[in-house]
C-alpha cells in the first residue's frame, strides 16, 4: 500500500525515492488560469528515464505551447506548505510566480498570480481523492489528483510582451504521477461557466490493471452548493461515447443521475507526455474549446451550462 501521508496530501512531491533509484518515473502539476477570453496553463514537473533525471516547465496558451528543460538540480520542493520551484519559477496552492526565458524557442514569460477562495473536492477515508479507493493501489501506471477544482486568480502574466490579465479570473490545479500516461484517454476541464462557482473535470482512460485493462472514469461537477461525482468506483456507466472531427458527445449514468456532455473542440497545441518515465510522446491540448454540461436527475434538469476556455486532450 502507498504511503498514507502521500495519499492524504497528494499535492506534495511523491517521487523522491525514484530520483534516488534512478527508476522510470514522472510527476507533473497542472495549473490552469483563464479570464473570460483566454487562458494559460503551466505544467511544472520532473521525469526520470534510463538516461538522467530532468525537470521541465510546459506552457500552453490559446495560440501556442512551449517545453522548457531544466537540470534536475533546478527542481526544489517543500511539503509544509506545499511548494515546488523550478529555476526561478515557484508554484503553490496559493499562487504562481513565473519567470521563464528560453531564447532558442523565443519565449519569455514573467508574472505573479495569487489564488484565493479555493474550492476542493469532497474527500473521506475511502475516497481520499478523485481516484477513490484506487488511490491506495501502489502499482497504478498513472495516478491522478485534483488539488483545487476552482479558485479566484489575481495577477498578470507577461508572455513575450503580451499581458494576460487574470484579475478576478478563475484557476484550477491537478497533478499526475507514475511511469506513463494511459495509451488511450480523453480529459477535459472547464470552470468558465456562466453560472458562478461552477467547475467541471472529466477523464476517461484505458487503464492497465494486472493481466487486463479496463475503461476507467473519473468526473466531478461542482455547482454553487453541491458536488456530483461520476466514477468507476461508484458504478458510473458510459451510455454514449462519440468522437469525430467536429465534436465529442459523452453521456454517463449513475443511479438516477444522467450527465450529458457536448464538446466543440478547438485545435490543440503540442505537449510532451511520459512513456516509461521519458517525455517521449506527443499529445495535443486545447485550452480554448467549448463544453456544454447538462445534469439530469429523475428526468429533471438540475444543471445546464456552457463554458468557454475548456481544456481538452484526446489520445486515441
Amino acid at each position: 500500500m502507498r504511503n498514507k501521508s502521500f495519499i492524504k496530501n497528494s499535492e506534495i512531491f511523491q517521487g523522491e525515492k525514484y530520483l534516488k533509484l534512478n527508476k522510470n518515473y514522472f510527476e507533473g502539476w497542472y495549473f490552469k488560469c483563464n479570464n473570460s477570453e483566454e487562458g494559460i496553463s503551466f505544467i511544472p514537473g520532473i521525469n526520470v528515464d534510463e538516461n538522467e533525471p530532468k525537470a521541465f516547465i510546459q506552457i500552453i496558451t490559446n495560440q501556442s505551447s512551449y517545453f522548457v528543460n531544466y537540470n534536475i538540480n533546478d527542481f526544489k520542493f517543500k511539503s509544509k506548505p506545499f511548494q515546488i520551484q523550478i529555476g526561478k519559477s515557484i508554484f503553490s496552492k496559493s499562487g504562481i510566480n513565473i519567470d521563464v526565458e528560453d531564447k532558442s524557442q523565443g519565449i519569455a514569460i514573467k508574472g505573479i498570480v495569487k489564488f484565493s477562495n479555493r474550492r476542493s473536492i469532497e474527500t473521506n477515508l475511502l475516497n481520499p481523492n478523485i481516484m477513490g479507493p484506487f488511490s491506495y493501489i501502489p502499482f497504478m501506471e498513472c495516478n491522478h489528483a485534483i488539488l483545487c477544482m476552482k479558485n479566484t486568480t489575481n495577477g498578470f502574466i507577461n508572455i513575450n510582451d503580451k499581458i494576460i490579465n487574470l484579475n478576478n479570473s478563475t484557476g484550477y490545479i491537478e497533478k499526475d504521477w507514475g511511469c506513463s500516461f494511459p495509451k488511450r484517454y480523453i480529459w477535459c476541464q472547464a470552470n468558465n461557466f456562466y453560472k458562478e462557482n461552477s467547475s467541471f473535470m472529466l477523464a476517461i482512460a484505458d487503464i492497465p490493471f494486472g493481466l487486463f485493462d479496463f475503461r476507467g472514469i473519473i468526473c466531478d461537477l461542482i455547482t454553487d452548493k453541491s458536488e456530483y461525482k461520476f466514477a468507476t468506483y461508484n458504478n458510473t456507466k458510459i451510455l454514449e461515447y462519440i468522437i469525430n472531427d467536429k465534436y465529442i458527445i459523452i453521456n454517463l449514468k449513475k443511479k438516477n443521475y444522467y450527465l450529458n456532455l457536448k464538446i466543440i473542440y478547438d485545435k490543440g497545441k503540442k505537449l510532451s507526455a511520459p512513456v516509461k518515465g521519458k517525455m517521449a510522446k506527443d499529445i495535443f491540448e486545447s485550452i480554448s474549446s467549448t463544453i456544454k454540461v447538462t445534469l439530469i436527475k429523475d428526468n429533471k434538469i438540475i444543471f445546464s451550462d456552457t463554458s468557454k476556455n475548456c481544456g481538452l486532450e484526446i489520445v486515441e
